[in-house]
């Protein structure tokens, strides 16, 4: 992946190296802290450490159940994307939703082992899914995520797979269908 502050996405705060001051006598001290490394930071929360997932990073299973219940809470009320759920499915279509983003960040790989390959376009192939649903479901998703608590880079990396995922589900240019 690519660090969304190379877009400049983000804002980007640079923090610049502390100037030497000159020691007025070469009188012994006790060895100086560790001065912070200068250099760019990317928003004020924590990333992650070498070799945690972003599942991990980012608080694992509870951070992707609230930001997918969250979006459902949208869905349940947006009148173009509730009809594509089915009422007695909607605990079904959070759960597969969550497995998959778990997996897909590095988390635990029960969306493969239950339901096989994702197949994201196959498996959304019988939902009218134009520019107006898609503009709808990254909409309700994106205000799901900034909801999430998370540190900025994290939330830009997140909502740019998000958005290109988005635009990779339309399967036609129809106008949406009344209901």
């Amino acid at each position: 992946m690519t660090s969304p502050a190379a877009d400049g996405d983000l804002p980007v705060h640079v923090t610049p190296s502390p100037s030497p001051s000159p020691s007025p006598s070469p009188s012994p001290s006790p060895s100086p802290s560790p001065s912070p490394s200068p250099g760019m930071t990317v928003g004020a929360g924590p990333t992650q450490s070498e070799g945690q997932s972003f599942f991990e990073a980012v608080g694992g299973h509870p951070t992707f159940e609230r930001i997918v219940r969250a979006f459902y809470d949208g869905v349940a009320n947006d009148p173009i994307l509730r009809p594509m759920y089915p009422s007695h499915d909607m605990e079904g279509a959070t759960e597969r939703l969550t497995l998959f983003l778990e997996q897909y960040w590095g988390g635990p790989t029960t969306y493969s082992d239950q339901r096989g390959h994702p197949r994201l376009r196959m498996r959304h192939a019988v939902f009218h899914v134009n520019p107006e649903a898609r503009d709808h479901w990254f909409s309700l998703m994106k205000t799901a995520v900034e909801g999430a608590g998370l540190s900025p880079l994290h939330q830009a990396t997140l909502l740019d797979y998000l958005e290109r995922a988005a635009h990779s589900m339309i399967n036609t240019f129809e106008p949406t269908p009344e209901h």
